[in-house]
């Protein structure tokens, strides 16, 4: 039997939300080995001068963990 262990992140990107857990995945998996699935929770924006500025996730992501 597979121990998973799921992690929280917040990620942000300029460019949309995809972008953003593209953002999540890419750092998560500095330090983490065998992610199979992030669940994005949360989406926010920052807006100024009317315009997305940034696009905010909440996400976790889970990966198999190691014997």
């Amino acid at each position: 039997m597979a121990v998973v262990k799921v992690i929280e992140i917040l990620a942000e990107s300029e460019n949309g939300w995809e972008d953003a857990a593209k953002n999540a995945i890419m750092e998560a998996s500095k330090t983490v080995e065998c992610i199979n699935q992030i669940n994005i929770e949360n989406l926010k924006a920052v807006v100024k001068d009317n315009k997305i500025i940034k696009y905010r996730i909440n996400a976790k992501v889970s990966f198999v963990v190691n014997d």
